[in-house]
Protein backbone atom coordinates (compact mmCIF):
# COMPACT_ATOMS: atom_id res chain seq x y z
CA UNK A 1 0.00 0.00 0.00
CA UNK A 2 1.27 3.56 -1.03
CA UNK A 3 1.17 5.76 1.65
CA UNK A 4 0.97 9.40 1.21
CA UNK A 5 2.06 10.94 4.70
CA UNK A 6 4.44 13.73 5.46
CA UNK A 7 7.10 13.57 7.10
CA UNK A 8 10.04 16.08 8.24
CA UNK A 9 13.75 15.22 9.58
CA UNK A 10 14.32 17.23 12.02
CA UNK A 11 17.97 19.13 11.92
CA UNK A 12 19.81 18.56 15.87
CA UNK A 13 21.58 15.20 16.61
CA UNK A 14 19.84 13.85 19.73
CA UNK A 15 21.16 11.70 21.96
CA UNK A 16 19.10 9.09 24.09
CA UNK A 17 19.84 8.97 27.83
CA UNK A 18 19.38 6.59 30.36
CA UNK A 19 19.67 7.71 34.09
CA UNK A 20 18.59 5.86 37.62
CA UNK A 21 15.09 5.05 38.11
CA UNK A 22 15.42 7.88 41.18
CA UNK A 23 17.34 10.45 39.49
CA UNK A 24 15.73 13.79 39.23
CA UNK A 25 14.70 15.78 35.91
CA UNK A 26 17.86 17.06 34.84
CA UNK A 27 17.97 20.85 34.64
CA UNK A 28 20.63 20.87 31.55
CA UNK A 29 17.06 19.80 29.58
CA UNK A 30 14.57 22.24 30.91
CA UNK A 31 14.98 25.00 28.28
CA UNK A 32 15.85 23.01 24.93
CA UNK A 33 12.77 23.13 22.13
CA UNK A 34 13.13 19.21 21.89
CA UNK A 35 13.31 16.90 24.20
CA UNK A 36 11.33 13.58 25.89
CA UNK A 37 11.32 12.52 29.36
CA UNK A 38 10.16 9.05 30.25
CA UNK A 39 10.24 7.27 33.62
CA UNK A 40 9.29 4.09 34.79
CA UNK A 41 9.92 2.06 37.95
CA UNK A 42 13.51 0.79 36.11
CA UNK A 43 14.62 3.90 34.54
CA UNK A 44 14.68 7.44 33.95
CA UNK A 45 15.11 8.23 29.61
CA UNK A 46 15.96 11.54 28.58
CA UNK A 47 15.76 12.32 24.56
CA UNK A 48 17.94 15.63 24.02
CA UNK A 49 20.29 17.66 21.69
CA UNK A 50 23.50 15.95 21.82
CA UNK A 51 25.18 19.15 22.99
CA UNK A 52 23.49 19.22 25.98
CA UNK A 53 24.58 15.75 28.22
CA UNK A 54 26.79 16.00 30.75
CA UNK A 55 30.35 13.97 30.18
CA UNK A 56 29.93 10.55 32.15
CA UNK A 57 26.14 10.23 31.30
CA UNK A 58 24.95 7.02 29.80
CA UNK A 59 23.65 7.46 26.69
CA UNK A 60 23.55 6.12 23.13
CA UNK A 61 24.52 9.11 20.52
CA UNK A 62 23.93 10.43 16.67
CA UNK A 63 20.26 9.75 16.67
CA UNK A 64 18.12 11.97 13.94
CA UNK A 65 14.52 12.63 14.75
CA UNK A 66 12.08 12.59 11.61
CA UNK A 67 8.69 13.22 12.37
CA UNK A 68 5.15 13.02 11.60
CA UNK A 69 4.08 16.30 9.97
CA UNK A 70 0.68 16.22 10.77
CA UNK A 71 -1.87 16.34 13.97
CA UNK A 72 -3.20 12.68 14.43
CA UNK A 73 -6.32 12.16 15.49
CA UNK A 74 -6.02 9.52 18.20
CA UNK A 75 -8.51 7.37 16.40
CA UNK A 76 -5.77 6.76 13.64
CA UNK A 77 -4.50 3.02 13.84
CA UNK A 78 -1.52 2.02 12.46
CA UNK A 79 0.77 4.98 11.70
CA UNK A 80 4.02 3.50 13.61
CA UNK A 81 3.58 0.50 12.45
CA UNK A 82 3.68 0.54 9.20
CA UNK A 83 7.00 3.44 9.20
CA UNK A 84 8.67 1.09 11.82
CA UNK A 85 8.08 -2.12 9.42
CA UNK A 86 9.13 -0.59 6.66
CA UNK A 87 12.57 0.55 8.47
CA UNK A 88 12.68 -2.82 10.54
CA UNK A 89 12.70 -4.34 6.26
CA UNK A 90 15.49 -2.41 6.01
CA UNK A 91 17.35 -3.17 8.61
CA UNK A 92 16.85 0.40 10.74
CA UNK A 93 16.80 0.13 14.23
CA UNK A 94 14.08 2.81 15.53
CA UNK A 95 13.35 4.52 19.03
CA UNK A 96 9.94 6.32 19.16
CA UNK A 97 8.11 8.83 20.65
CA UNK A 98 4.74 9.79 20.82
CA UNK A 99 3.13 12.86 21.84
CA UNK A 100 -0.19 14.61 22.30
CA UNK A 101 0.11 15.09 18.86
CA UNK A 102 2.43 13.57 16.78
CA UNK A 103 4.99 11.12 16.76
CA UNK A 104 8.73 10.83 16.30
CA UNK A 105 10.81 8.09 15.23
CA UNK A 106 14.36 8.16 15.83
CA UNK A 107 17.13 6.68 13.50
CA UNK A 108 20.62 6.34 13.63
CA UNK A 109 22.42 9.62 11.97
CA UNK A 110 24.58 7.30 10.09
CA UNK A 111 20.95 5.12 8.61
CA UNK A 112 19.06 8.47 8.06
CA UNK A 113 19.84 8.33 4.12
CA UNK A 114 18.80 4.77 3.64
CA UNK A 115 15.64 5.76 6.36
CA UNK A 116 14.36 8.19 3.65
CA UNK A 117 14.74 6.71 0.82
CA UNK A 118 13.07 3.39 1.95
CA UNK A 119 10.40 5.76 3.18
CA UNK A 120 10.11 7.37 0.23
CA UNK A 121 9.37 4.00 -2.22
CA UNK A 122 6.74 3.13 -0.11
CA UNK A 123 5.10 7.06 -0.54
CA UNK A 124 5.80 8.99 2.48
CA UNK A 125 6.78 12.48 1.38
CA UNK A 126 9.46 14.95 2.89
Amino acid sequence: MKETMKLEILDPLFWIVRLEKNSIIPEWISNEVFFSITKTAEELSVVCLQDKVPDGITCERGWKAIKVAAILDFSLVGIISRISKTLAEGGISIFVISTYDTDYILVRNRDIENATGLLINRGYKF
